[in-house]
């Protein structure tokens, strides 16, 4: 697996991208394989302040569920809608796929974050 270069990860399978002056956040191509076809995405409350590693919302498959956590502390400030429908998308793009828009606390904490080669050590 290839992992894209231009974002950041967290050991509990997030990813973080800067997209103009908020983050956008997912889950990695290796999580979504994991969980196998997604069912549901949600539970992630617009305007919530978040520490670092605080659950921001749960992704369901027909084999498990499973919180997904702020990288780092923040808010988030928009949930992707598109994927209350089709919560599928992840599973075919995970990677193009975000599904909150979050903005840190201190933008800086990302860079603390795991780049890709640091993600595929784990």
């Amino acid at each position: 697996m290839s992992l894209p270069t231009d974002r950041k990860y967290t050991e509990s399978h997030e990813w973080i991208k800067a997209e103009g002056d908020v983050f956008v956040v997912g889950i990695t191509e290796g999580a979504q394989e994991q969980l196998g076809d997604l069912v549901f995405v949600g539970d992630v409350k617009v305007g919530a302040k978040l520490a670092a590693g605080e659950a921001a919302g749960v992704v369901e498959s027909v084999k498990a569920a499973s919180d997904i956590y702020a990288p780092v502390a923040g808010e988030i400030v928009a949930f992707n809608d598109a994927l209350e429908a089709t919560p599928g998308l992840i599973n075919e793009s995970a990677f193009d796929t975000w599904i909150y828009k979050f903005k840190p606390n201190n933008p800086a904490d990302v860079d603390g974050l795991l780049d890709a080669a640091g993600y595929e050590k784990l």
